[in-house]
């Protein structure tokens, strides 16, 4: 599933390709949506807003579409009524004079009005943003003390789409490595250096891996292996998905182990419990 940063490049992609022009056609696969591609037709695309997984294009009248990709939802942009040649079914366009955006397997679609946008169910539940400039690491060292995240275990809570929003498998594993914090451990179960140590990468290593094509590693570690040849699975993460593999800070291999079926990598020294 992607997570925060790459939902944030495909709104990105999606619009620098079809804002800020008028549209020549907006299709919805599901038949009680359909009377709204009338009155998105012709109208101006003017932003797209993300909310960890979520994302939202903003209309010109005051509408919006929210769409989740969930496991399966897929954004392709495209010359205009050129369609990808795929099993997938189109769920939602917008095609503009050039452009064409293009949402195929998502089942999560509504259109709403702008001022609704705060009060939708899954965006109102949702924690600090990981990739939102406005939060500080103050914000996120007292909230992970909060009364209802601190007695969690940081494997199920980063999980958690109200503790913060955007994260997922890769950037769990990738955010503890950084903290020095293993997996099973509880904020409670943690020293003030650890916390802060969290706070830091919680904001740091999403703002990365959007920045850099997901590197999460370090970036002069990830520059060198790839001058050397490796394959960039092998030096895209610190931790996740390298099972086996040697730790890049202690030479210590990484384990893998699952929580509620999903998978997390770690370091057994580096994230040691005390």
């Amino acid at each position: 599933m992607p997570e925060g940063p790459e939902i944030r490049k495909a709104a990105d992609k999606i619009e620098k390709a079809i804002a800020r022009q008028p549209t020549q056609a907006v299709f919805f696969a599901f038949e009680h949506l359909q009377p709204y591609a009338e009155k998105l037709t012709g109208r101006t695309v003017t932003h797209l807003s993300t909310y960890g997984k979520a994302l939202v294009t903003h209309f010109d009248n005051d509408l919006c579409v929210y769409t989740h990709n969930q496991l399966y939802g897929k954004w392709v942009v495209r010359n205009a009524y050129n369609y990808p040649d795929t099993n997938r079914q189109l769920r939602f366009a917008i095609h503009t004079e050039r452009k064409s955006a293009l949402l195929y397997s998502a089942s999560d679609i509504e259109v709403l009005a702008a001022a609704a946008l705060p009060h939708h169910p899954f965006i109102q539940r949702l924690g600090p943003d990981i990739l939102d400039p406005a939060v500080t690491r103050e914000q996120i060292l007292a909230w992970v003390q909060a009364k209802a995240f601190y007695r969690r275990q940081f494997t199920t809570l980063l999980l958690d789409q109200g503790f913060l929003c955007g994260v997922g498998n890769y950037l769990r594993s990738e955010i503890l490595f950084v903290s020095r914090i293993h997996p099973t451990q509880r904020p409670t179960d943690c020293d003030r250096d650890q916390l802060a140590r969290f706070a830091d990468a919680a904001l740091a290593i999403p703002q990365q891996s959007y920045q850099h094509r997901g590197i999460t590693n370090d970036l002069d570690i990830a520059a060198d292996l790839k001058a050397q040849g490796w394959p960039r699975r092998h030096y895209r993460h610190w931790v996740f998905g390298r099972e086996g593999q040697g730790c890049f800070v202690c030479g210590t291999p990484i384990v893998k182990e699952r929580s509620g079926g999903r998978r997390y990598y770690y370091c057994p020294h580096c994230q040691s419990v005390a």
